[in-house]
């Protein structure tokens, strides 16, 4: 919300009276004196007038998960457990994902309650490389190196995949960077070679890594470093 509105929307103000606060420095936005009515204000942004508190500011949060097989990506599911109860924290309604993993798919998963932050880890604009490990269940078709790097036509959305790059680790283990999210998108072009994918487990998404510390089921907080990646 523009700072000249969330101050226009206090019963004692209205917009006229609002920009004559701001034009004499009362405002400050976390902190600091701001004088633009302009500013974009996110919930997580303290704001005040003077001593009075105009908007308490949310703490934003980030967690990284190390997603377990066997529950959803969801905040809600009738049938299986979500990700957001292998989290001990208040207000996990208020949680959401940055990115999916498929039921039975493990590793780095990101939670956060900063959708802009969420955003930029998904969307193909930012072209955020994922990286999976991957175990067939028949030997690999060194074909596929090609093949994934033109990029596969999945008739069914009518596009074709970003290159991506495999790495073949064992005649049945690779390693794959995606720069996209497709629905099933590892299982499906594995599939395209009539090859099944046995095991799927994200080690990284951008520039930040799984914690190895971290076991099935386990979560800590990002740091600032981390969240300044994204």
């Amino acid at each position: 919300m523009r700072l000249d509105r969330l101050l226009g929307n206090l019963p004692d103000l209205n917009r006229q009276a609002a920009r004559l606060q701001l034009a004499t420095g009362r405002v400050r936005v976390n902190g600091v004196v701001a004088t633009d009515g302009s500013l974009e204000v996110r919930v997580f942004d303290r704001v005040t007038l003077d001593e009075r508190e105009v908007q308490p500011g949310k703490p934003a949060r980030y967690f990284m998960l190390h997603k377990p097989a066997g529950w959803v990506s969801a905040t809600e599911h009738p049938e299986h457990p979500t990700v957001l109860d292998l989290l001990e924290e208040p207000d996990k309604h208020e949680l959401h994902l940055g990115g999916r993993l498929d039921l039975n798919t493990t590793g780095l998963l990101l939670i956060t309650n900063d959708g802009l932050w969420s955003r930029r880890l998904t969307l193909p604009q930012t072209k955020q490389p994922k990286v999976y490990y991957v175990e067939t269940e028949q030997e690999i078709d060194p074909a596929c190196i090609d093949a994934f790097a033109q990029g596969l036509y999945f008739a069914y959305e009518d596009l074709t995949t970003r290159p991506a790059q495999l790495e073949i680790l064992a005649p049945r283990a690779a390693r794959l960077t995606l720069h996209e999210g497709r629905y099933h998108q590892v299982k499906r072009m594995f599939g395209h070679f009539r090859n099944k994918v046995l095991r799927l487990h994200r080690e990284s998404m951008g520039a930040l890594p799984l914690d190895p510390a971290l076991q099935p089921g386990q979560y800590r907080a990002l740091t600032a470093e981390e969240i300044a990646l994204f």
